[in-house]
């Protein structure tokens, strides 16, 4: 692909994910109509509020962990403290802004900062990430054939733009610049490092923890939707919508979820208003879980603190003086002659650098 078919392709390719997303919302209202967005919307009680709560905390720790693992095992050091607070921050982000990837470069840069190494710290989430996926992956393509029904309805309505997001993912990899590419060797150079041992089994473990929080989730979700097919019913359909939900095709988490939820709910006869229905409260619970994020939002931990991620790093060439700084401001002269300024010269102290730069 020819540089400038390159820069055409960076250029659409955010809007050809809002428009999928958008598509696939607009098709959904068409198809069931907004009745079951809005009933969606009433159905959260203090109770259900409580117990997202509970399992997000589940889901964050177990996931900050994961990562916790994959750090350290490429050199980075990383509390569980740090990554959990940083874990609620990147969620956070991701739940409300667009392609729901935001937060985790967020919080890949600013640990890579922290540590002194950025490459390293972004392979680490994407290594974590994609650890992660590799296993619902694996569950998903388990729970497929489980429900080889759902196949034909992936072929028709919101299914199809669904499918079709899909390929534009993939097209979107494939058309990636050179320099991306390479940085995804980089990135499997440094995952062959994680394949033995224990690393690799208690990534594998957290991962499957991390999913039975979301499995959970969904199913209280679908509770407060009305749903009351048993938990081995729903448990495959919500791992394939947790697939389908790992595609940077959304607006804030909306889209290929109520898509898919839609088309599977209906092929295994919940009904396709059940399913948006569901894919809306989980949506809600799932911003619920995040909410304290806000907290680490305001507290980001330095990383120069004794017992954090990195040590301080000595501030740039000329950015603190290093002679004292004298007081040039005119100033009022008595009459008997001058006044030494209190403060001045010698007698001012120069301020130390901070111990991180915030991002």
């Amino acid at each position: 692909m020819t540089t400038p078919t390159r820069a055409t392709t960076a250029r659409l390719w955010p809007w050809l994910r809002l428009l999928a997303a958008a598509g696939i919302l607009a098709t959904l209202i068409w198809k069931v109509g907004t009745g079951a967005f809005v009933t969606g919307l009433g159905l959260i009680n203090a109770e259900s509020v409580v117990l997202a709560l509970a399992i997000g905390l589940l889901t964050t720790v177990t996931a900050a962990g994961r990562w916790v693992l994959v750090a350290r095992g490429l050199g980075l050091p990383l509390r569980l403290p740090v990554a959990v607070a940083a874990y609620y921050r990147s969620t956070l982000l991701n739940s409300v802004l667009p392609a729901g990837v935001l937060g985790d470069v967020d919080r890949a840069v600013s640990h890579g900062r922290d540590s002194g190494d950025v490459g390293r710290g972004v392979r680490a989430v994407v290594l974590e990430r994609f650890a992660g996926q590799a296993v619902l992956l694996v569950a998903g393509v388990t729970a497929l054939t489980l429900h080889p029904d759902l196949l034909p309805g992936l072929s028709t309505g919101p299914g199809l733009l669904v499918l079709l997001g899909a390929t534009l993912a993939v097209g979107g990899l494939l058309a990636a610049k050179p320099a991306w590419r390479g940085a995804a060797t980089r990135t499997l150079t440094d995952a062959r490092g994680l394949l033995g041992g224990r690393t690799a089994a208690g990534i594998v473990a957290l991962s499957a923890l991390t999913i039975a929080g979301h499995v959970a989730m969904f199913v209280l979700a679908a509770r407060l939707a009305g749903v009351t097919a048993p938990v081995t019913t729903l448990a495959p359909l919500v791992v394939l919508a947790l697939v389908v939900m790992a595609l940077p095709l959304n607006i804030g988490g909306w889209g290929p979820r109520e898509g898919f939820t839609a088309v599977a709910f209906g092929a295994t006869g919940l009904g396709a208003g059940a399913g948006v229905t569901t894919a809306v409260v989980y949506g809600v619970l799932s911003l619920v879980a995040a909410l304290p994020g806000v907290l680490a939002l305001r507290s980001r931990e330095p990383a120069g603190a004794p017992g954090t991620r990195g040590p301080a790093r000595p501030a740039p060439p000329g950015l603190f003086p290093a002679k004292p700084v004298t007081d040039d401001r005119p100033r009022p002269i008595p009459c008997r002659g001058p006044v030494p300024v209190k403060g001045g010269g010698a007698d001012r102290r120069v301020p130390s650098p901070p111990s991180h730069s915030p991002v």
